[in-house]
């Protein structure tokens, strides 16, 4: 059984990221002496993905900078985004009051009900033009 490192990734990426594979081929054409335009040619990246790949995944070996393609996915799938865990989901308390509050259900310390703030409606999809008006009084 392969190293987890070298097995295929949870879920495949979007052609925006580097697979594996591309990184391998970076790494193979950077050992044969393929500068980043030829490289990003053959690939059919832009020059400056190949650039940045190299310039962030470099590794210093014995004082060089060496490219390693197995090295710079585990660089990549440790820095993905991870999903954040929704609040709600989260806190059994904060979900109790949200639903409370949606339903009007809040008591106070004194068991009487606790009512929303009342907006007044003003029959404007937007506030007042300000801005508007500012500009209209100054004229050059």
């Amino acid at each position: 059984m392969p190293p987890k490192i070298l097995g295929p990734s949870s879920k495949p990426l979007s052609e925006r990221y580097l697979s594996l594979a591309e990184r391998e081929e970076i790494a193979l054409l950077r050992a044969q002496g393929c500068g980043v335009r030829e490289t990003a040619r053959r690939l059919g990246r832009a020059a400056s993905t190949i650039s940045r790949e190299l310039r962030r995944n470099a590794a210093t070996r014995c004082g060089n900078l060496e490219y390693r393609a197995t090295t710079a996915q585990w660089h990549a799938e440790r820095a993905a985004r991870h999903p954040k865990p929704v609040k709600l989901a989260e806190s059994p308390t904060l979900r109790m009051y949200v639903q409370d509050r949606l339903a009007g259900d809040v008591v106070g310390p004194g068991g009487a009900k606790v009512r929303g703030p009342l907006v007044q409606w003003k029959g404007r999809r937007h506030g007042p033009r300000q801005h508007r008006r500012w500009g209209k009084a100054w004229s050059p």
